[in-house]
């Protein structure tokens, strides 16, 4: 049990030094952060349901899962093909793809639930 325990804090150790290592080295992933924040704060602010907080923790998730696997691939890829090559650029290119249409899912979702109560409350 003891080496159970242990294995698994040291699988957490690793999962935040990939978060750490995403958050400092992708410059994406600053905007990805500064969107989050703000959704949350205006999420707080406007009183949302647990069922809107839900569906935007969902899509947040999503974003940076996103992201996550794209730094990843394409850290895989620089050390597999250090040298350009057709290839290595589709991987590149469609994982940063996956992103584009996370985030702009992820857009449409906050709007859908962020602006009916922030309408309501400036209308007001």
């Amino acid at each position: 049990m003891r080496n159970f325990t242990r294995g698994r804090l040291f699988s957490f150790k690793y999962a935040f030094s990939g978060l750490r290592y995403v958050i400092i080295s992708q410059r994406n992933a600053w905007i990805h952060a500064t969107i989050t924040l703000f959704v949350v704060i205006l999420a707080v602010l406007l009183k949302l349901n647990l069922q809107d907080w839900g569906v935007l923790l969902l899509a947040i998730g999503l974003v940076w899962t996103a992201e996550i696997f794209n730094t990843a691939l394409e850290a895989l890829v620089d050390l597999v093909s250090p040298q350009p090559h057709p290839l290595a650029k589709i991987v590149k290119d469609t994982s940063a793809a996956a992103v584009l249409v996370s985030a702009m899912i992820s857009i449409l979702i906050g709007l859908l639930i962020l602006l009916p109560p922030l309408i309501e409350v400036l209308v007001k």
